[in-house]
């Protein structure tokens, strides 16, 4: 007589269906030590001519067991590596970012990893990082993803470097409110400048599709404006990713409305940024219906931009200005 055990297979995390073999009461050796697709090497086990029934169970026992702990082990390694987008909820993000929550939330701040105890008297502290204090202030690049001349996203006079965004990166340079960050200081007591250009923009046509965009496809719709010359490398900038209505995004008007991170990109540390258009969405639209200028998907982009930005330039490595909780300057005022 011959049983088969057979051991569950997949193409995450578990063993390959092929990793089994017969098991017969009448001696015939029972072998596994077939690796898996994570790595992981199964015992192997022998059934020798002659074995009695009670050592014939413990033997399929052990195997089970042994098959029970490689599979969890395997699943466990891929688990925490899985990207946002097929993580479990809650699970960490595959970039060291800091978040806008959504309406209502508090924010999640610098990720815990990244943070180091700071100095300071004042709500927030210094971490010895860099910030972007150039005497020519900060440059501002736009990249608008999608169709941004479909009903619910420009307004009819806007284009790429005019209208409600442009106009507000332009009247940030020298306002009152971009002031606030000549407060903040790298350790050489240099501080941040209350100057803001837009350097540029470009398109990108849905390179990277209209459905559930990863993390790594913001990245990559940045390298690729870089790549392309579409866009100069610039390190003492930031670069928005403005993704049309239609585009969806993980974690999007769920999670965050937007979030700002850094990456090597063309060789170079480059500080970039997420912001989606949420439409009348509640969730990151805090005027649904009436808003400033009669757009409420851009007005409440603006608000997101602004928060970014400065958080840019005062934590541009997140390692620079924030406080006991991970909070940059602009969590301390999200909502």
């Amino acid at each position: 007589m011959h049983t088969r055990d057979t051991v569950p297979g997949s193409r995450r995390g578990e063993l390959p269906a092929h990793a089994h073999s017969p098991i017969d009461d009448y001696g015939l050796e029972l072998k596994v030590g077939v690796s898996s697709a994570e790595g992981l090497t199964l015992p192997r086990a022998s059934l020798v001519a002659g074995t009695s029934e009670v050592h014939m169970r413990v033997a399929r026992i052990t195997l089970v067991a042994a098959v029970i702990t490689a599979t969890a082990m395997a699943m466990a390694s891929v688990a925490s590596a899985a990207p946002p987008e097929i993580a479990r909820p809650n699970a960490a993000h595959a970039l060291d970012r800091v978040e806008v929550p959504v309406v209502g939330h508090t924010p999640a701040g610098v990720p815990a990893a990244k943070r180091t105890p700071g100095g300071g008297t004042n709500g927030i502290s210094y971490h010895n990082g860099p910030i972007l204090n150039s005497p020519s202030g900060v440059n501002v690049y736009l990249i608008w993803y999608g169709n941004w001349s479909a009903p619910g996203n420009w307004s009819a006079t806007d284009s790429a470097t005019t209208g409600i965004l442009p106009t507000l990166i332009n009247g940030l340079s020298g306002s009152p409110y971009f002031n606030i960050n000549t407060t903040y200081n790298d350790s050489t007591g240099k501080q941040a400048t209350n100057l803001v250009t837009l350097k540029g923009a470009t398109t990108d046509n849905y390179s990277q599709g209209a459905t559930n965009l990863s993390d790594t496809a913001i990245n990559t719709v940045v390298s690729s404006a870089l790549a392309s010359g579409r866009l100069p490398t610039d390190t003492n900038a930031l670069y928005f990713v403005l993704t049309s209505a239609d585009v969806t995004k993980s974690g999007f008007l769920t999670s965050y409305c937007g979030w700002h991170t850094h990456a090597l990109i063309n060789s170079a540390d480059i500080k970039y940024s997420f912001v989606g258009n949420p439409g009348a969405n509640s969730a990151c639209s805090v005027q649904t219906t009436v808003s400033p200028n009669g757009n409420v998907g851009e007005d409440a982009m603006a608000s997101v931009m602004a928060h970014e930005l400065e958080e840019t330039v005062t934590d541009p490595q997140l390692n620079a200005w924030y406080d006991s909780r991970g909070y940059e300057n602009a969590d301390k005022c999200a909502w």
